[in-house]
This record gives C-alpha cells, sequence and structure tokens, in this order.
C-alpha cells in the first residue's frame, strides 16, 4: 500500500512512541476495506508498538479507530487518510501513542479543563489544503481530553452522507450532530468557539502588553518578512493577525518561489511561523483589526483597536492586511455560498465529481481551476468578462486541450440559481449579442481576483481608488508612524516573493524612523 520510501519515513517517526496503540478496524468486503487493512498492516509492520485487529463496531465502514490497548480515545478516521490527510494520521498515531504534542501548556490545559461532552464529525477530501488543520486540531483535543470525541470523514467515500446532509464544502464540521462550522480553523479558533470565556480572557491579556516599537497588522507573507526584520534589530515587535499565514493558506501550488521549485501554501505558512517565532516576537494570532487611532503628541503611540474590545499600542504600525477573494456580487451569490458556490476549487472540487460545474475568471486562477477541476467533474463552463482569456499562453494551451470544458468569453454572470437548498444553475449576459442564458449545473467556482482588506481604515488613511492603501518607495504611508506592505497596498504585481521584499523594506524604514524620531516604546511607557 505505502511505497518503500514513505513506509521508510513512517518508520522513523514512530519510533518516537512511547506506549503501544492499536489500530482497531470497522471493514466490510469492498475494494476500500481491503485497501485500509492494507494501510493499517504497512503502519504496524514497521513498528512493534502498533498492532491492528478488527471488530466490526462503526457502522462507517471502511474505518478505523487509533486506541490505546485497553482504551477508547476517540480519534476514528472513516476512509483512508492519505493525501493531505497522511499527516494528520501520522500525528494522530503519535500523540495516541505518548509522544508530546508541540502545543503551548496552558492550551493543552485549556482543553483538558472543558467539561462537557463533545463529539465532532468533520468531512474533508484528500486534495484539501484546508481541511489537516481541522482534523489534527480535533484529533489532538480527544487525545487530551476523553471526554471530546472525533471523526474525520472523508465526504468523497462516504457520499451518502454528504448528499443527506447537503455538504458542499470542506472542511464541514459537525459537533453532537448540528452544523459547527465550515472552511479552515485552527486549534485556537475552534476553542474559543467552545471556550466562550477565552476571547475575553486573551482581550484582557493582550490590554495588560506594554507598548511596541513596532507593531505588525497581518500574519501573511509581508507581515512574516516584517517581522523578523524588525526583531532582528532588536527592538520590541508584535503582530496581530486574523490568521497567520493569511492568503497563502489557501494556496495549493506554489512554482514561482525562487530557490523552491515546488510548494505548497500551508506548508509554506506553518514555515513563515515557525521562523517568525525564532526570535522574540510577541504573535497575537486570531485578533482582528477593528480601528487605526493616529498618535497624539501626548505618548506619540498608535493605537490598533481589535475586535475582541483589546487594543494594542506602538510606536510604529506595519500594515500587511492582504488580501480576500473577490466575489461576483450578484443576486443569489451570498445565499448559496457553500451550497454550490464556492471559492477553492482544490478544497471543494471532489464534491463535485461526475457534477457539472462553472468557474468565474480566466486568469491564471480561473484557468488553473478549470483544468484541475475537468478531471474531477463531467463538465467545466469557463465564464470570463473580457473579449479575451487572461490566462498564461500555456494553461490556455492545455484548457483548450480538454474534452469537457467549454469557454464562453465576454460573458458577464448576472445571477445565481438555486432551489433553496443547492445551487441548480446561473445566469449569464453575452456581452457581445447582448442576450441573456441560463446554464444548468451543480457548482460555481468563483476566481475574479482579491479585494484587499482596507474597510477598517477608510478615513484614517489614504486609499486609493481599488481601496489599496497608498505608499510611497519606502513602504510609508500617509499617517507619520504608519508603514504597509504586501497586497493591501498599492504596490503592482500581487506575488508571494514581492509581498516579502516590502514587508522587509517596510520594517527596515520603520526603524530607520523610530531611532530618527523617538526612543523605544518601553522608555516612552515608563516615563
Amino acid at each position: 500500500m505505502l511505497e518503500a520510501g514513505l513506509k521508510s519515513q513512517l518508520q522513523g517517526y514512530l519510533e518516537r512512541l512511547v506506549q503501544p496503540i492499536e489500530l482497531v478496524a470497522s471493514v466490510d468486503d469492498s475494494p476500500k476495506s481491503k485497501e485500509l487493512l492494507a494501510l493499517l498492516e504497512d503502519i504496524a509492520s514497521v513498528s512493534a508498538k502498533v498492532s491492528v485487529k478488527t471488530d466490526g463496531a462503526d457502522d462507517r465502514k471502511p474505518s478505523f479507530a487509533i486506541n490505546r490497548p485497553g482504551e477508547d480515545t476517540g480519534v476514528r478516521f472513516a476512509g483512508l487518510p492519505l493525501g493531505h490527510e497522511f499527516t494528520s494520521l501520522v500525528l494522530a498515531l503519535l500523540q495516541v501513542g505518548g509522544h508530546p504534542p508541540r502545543v503551548e501548556a496552558d492550551v493543552i490545559e485549556q482543553i483538558k479543563s472543558l467539561d462537557r461532552d463533545l463529539t465532532f464529525e468533520t468531512y474533508f477530501s484528500l486534495s484539501c489544503q484546508n481541511c489537516p488543520d481541522v482534523v489534527q486540531a480535533l484529533n489532538l483535543m480527544s487525545v487530551l481530553n476523553p471526554r471530546i470525541r472525533h471523526v474525520a470523514i472523508d465526504g468523497a467515500l462516504f457520499q451518502a452522507e454528504v448528499d443527506t446532509r447537503k455538504i458542499m464544502a470542506v472542511p464541514s464540521i459537525y459537533v453532537n450532530g448540528e452544523p459547527f462550522g465550515q472552511g479552515r480553523m485552527g486549534l485556537e479558533e475552534i476553542l474559543a468557539k467552545i471556550d466562550m470565556g477565552a476571547q475575553i480572557r486573551e482581550a484582557e491579556k493582550i490590554n495588560a502588553r506594554a507598548p511596541y516599537d513596532v507593531l505588525v497588522v497581518g500574519g501573511g507573507p509581508a507581515g512574516a518578512a516584517a517581522a523578523i526584520y524588525a526583531a532582528r534589530k532588536g527592538i520590541r515587535t508584535g503582530v496581530v493577525a486574523e490568521r497567520f499565514g493569511g492568503q497563502v493558506l489557501d494556496t495549493m501550488s506554489i512554482e514561482n518561489f525562487i530557490s523552491v521549485s515546488h510548494t505548497e501554501g500551508p506548508k509554506l505558512a506553518s514555515a513563515l511561523e515557525q521562523h517568525v517565532r525564532e526570535y522574540e516576537v510577541d504573535i497575537m494570532n486570531l485578533q482582528k483589526a477593528r480601528q487605526l487611532v493616529p498618535a497624539t503628541s501626548a505618548n506619540g503611540l498608535i493605537e490598533i483597536q481589535l475586535e475582541s474590545g483589546a487594543s494594542v499600542h506602538a510606536r510604529n504600525v506595519i500594515l500587511s492586511t492582504g488580501a480576500r477573494w473577490r466575489q461576483m456580487n450578484v443576486p443569489g451569490e451570498d445565499f448559496y455560498r457553500n451550497k454550490g458556490v464556492a471559492y477553492c476549487p482544490h478544497c471543494d472540487g471532489p464534491l463535485f465529481k461526475g457534477k457539472r460545474v462553472a468557474v468565474i475568471g480566466g486568469g491564471n486562477s480561473g484557468v488553473e481551476a478549470a483544468i484541475d477541476l475537468a478531471g474531477i467533474v463531467a463538465h467545466v463552463t469557463l465564464l470570463e468578462f473580457d473579449t479575451d482569456l487572461r490566462a498564461d499562453a500555456v494553461l490556455q494551451r492545455k484548457l483548450a486541450s480538454l474534452p469537457n470544458v467549454t469557454i464562453l468569453t465576454s460573458a458577464q454572470t448576472t445571477e445565481v440559481i438555486g432551489n433553496d437548498e443547492k445551487v441548480t444553475g446561473l445566469r449569464y449576459k453575452d456581452r457581445q449579442r447582448n442576450t441573456e442564458h441560463v446554464l444548468e449545473l451543480e457548482g460555481i467556482f468563483v476566481q475574479i481576483g482579491l479585494v484587499p482588506n482596507t474597510e477598517w481604515l477608510k478615513g484614517t488613511i489614504d486609499l486609493s481608488p481599488r481601496g489599496e492603501i497608498e505608499i510611497n518607495a519606502r513602504g510609508e504611508t500617509s499617517l507619520p508612524g504608519v508603514f504597509a506592505a504586501g497586497d493591501v497596498t498599492t504596490v503592482p504585481y500581487k506575488q508571494i516573493i514581492i509581498a516579502m521584499g516590502e514587508g522587509s523594506k517596510a520594517a527596515l524604514s520603520a526603524f530607520d524612523h523610530l531611532i530618527r524620531t523617538s526612543a523605544p516604546a518601553e522608555s516612552v511607557a515608563a516615563e
């Protein structure tokens, strides 16, 4: 089942097991059950601490639990956790086997102190790069707290459940049979939704923090680079991030990051955070900025007010809040979001296997999405507003070679159509002939660019007509002491490597401004 190289790597990981574990399979005579048993036997073959048995106790077949002998840890996979979920499987094996998780002690204590019964179900797809964060977080919670249980379910393998629950986006999370959340969620975010007092406690901690010399708002590539360059100067540095990694977390394949021929967004985001944490940087994750209050002559500190109710103060601020997927803003789009309207073809594509879908947008993202989906769905219709596609020529040639793809140019989507439960079609206008048409389909993937996250800055800082922060060659904004970098700014070409360079430059400019205009923040705070 597993290739020799992968088995060798797995053997190295499982040497870290502290105590024995059992893989308890529930299987039938199906081919997938045979594949699962082969996978489990491969795992057991590389470690004397791992054994396999079958019990048939679970209704979902194939599935398996990871237990300590004589215990039920509450960790179960329904399906074969390969692809992006293989890492989730390895981590679950290690954690059930006693290997300590790489989680801060206060978070572990928070999980252990949850005092109610919680049964989670997570529907994932093997091609979803957002799903492992959820699966790994809930598995860990199950290992640490006996009142928590979790089963990770391959939606493509258990299609009947997906249809019954009308799941059209992954990851989809249920708790005690009720919807809990959709999309990427990390451990801290899940805990914040369960533990209602967590946000209040975190806000109190943030309010008690001393002012920073440089505060970075945003945790994407620009923000990470800015934090590293600021911290290397030996000044007090903080990062406020709605989600560390930003838009990179939603990027499946990265092939133009110089010196790295190929990587995936979540892997790069994890490396960015790990690099930042090697320095004395105070990271405040899951914190969304609400308002920027310019410095006054009284203390010279800029204030960033957060939606949690906390406030952070700093001598200099670097804004790197990035951008988000642009919406079509047509009737039906919001209503049918996650009911057929999707923005991540890699995550949600497998849920539309054998169905008809549309991709909106003829740039690189749209054409790449159409190419990927063509290998899964029955038919793809790509709609581009302009008279020609804007994607690279090599991508256009590939798209044109696919037999189950239709390309419509000069096509303006005007409405998403549905039956109140899911998408059934879309209405579009042929801009050249001025005629209206309806496409019958089950899914719509929107790939029409990005919108800068600057709504919270309107009225306090100069923005371009497109809503981007206006900066000069040094990353300076219209407010003294406030700098900006990355996709949120007027810098052309929204690329990861450009954002990193801009973040580094903004940090150097902020440091230069700091030493020329004021004493360090801690000195001012002590006066």
